[in-house]
């Protein structure tokens, strides 16, 4: 797992606009991915990221990069507590929160639906996705399900956000220098 493909992935998150990214990389060896994993957590822990694997599946690892932080506040909306709780979600913490996730992940070879609040996505979008019935009302970075004007905008922002952090780094830019302190 390589700063470019992290950055590629995770810009908005590591900038700080977004509680979390995720994305599937290669994976060889866990034994390595956990090593890379490790020392990019011990650079940027000080800046209120961190990385896990929530999934391995054929040499390939399904990568979660959160801000705990920010996590918990937006699982802390009533809104947001109230779907979970549907779920059967119980927690205190973003991290057993997220622990929970990792098992609904390892249980069932499909995505949990609720996996946009762990992403930042609006409450509306993922109650949106929820509902067989519900049509997007605009499709970019995820389904937008609730005012498209706005949810376009977010898109071009997380877009702008990946060109400019990827630009950066070929430009000698360090992951850690690019992670925003939060």
């Amino acid at each position: 797992m390589s700063e470019e493909l992290l950055l590629r992935h995770c810009s908005p998150t590591l900038a700080g606009m977004k509680t979390g990214s995720l994305f599937s990389c290669p994976c060889p060896s866990a034994k390595a991915l956990a090593h890379r994993i490790r020392r990019y957590n011990r650079q940027l822990s000080a800046k209120g990221l961190r990385i896990i694997p929530l999934r391995f599946d054929q040499n390939r690892a399904l990568i979660y990069v959160y801000r705990p932080k920010k996590l918990m506040q937006d699982l802390s909306h009533p809104e947001a507590r109230a779907l979970l709780a549907d779920l059967g979600y119980h927690y205190a913490t973003a991290e057993q929160c997220v622990a929970q996730l990792c098992r609904r992940l390892r249980q069932s070879k499909n995505f949990p639906h609720e996996i946009g609040l762990f992403l930042g996505y609006p409450i509306e979008d993922v109650k949106g996705f929820l509902c067989p019935d519900c049509a997007p009302t605009c499709i970019g970075c995820w389904k937008a399900y609730g005012d498209p004007e706005k949810a376009k905008k977010l898109f071009c922002k997380y877009r702008k956000c990946t060109r400019v952090y990827l630009h950066s780094h070929t430009n000698g830019n360090t992951l850690e220098r690019l992670t925003v302190a939060c």
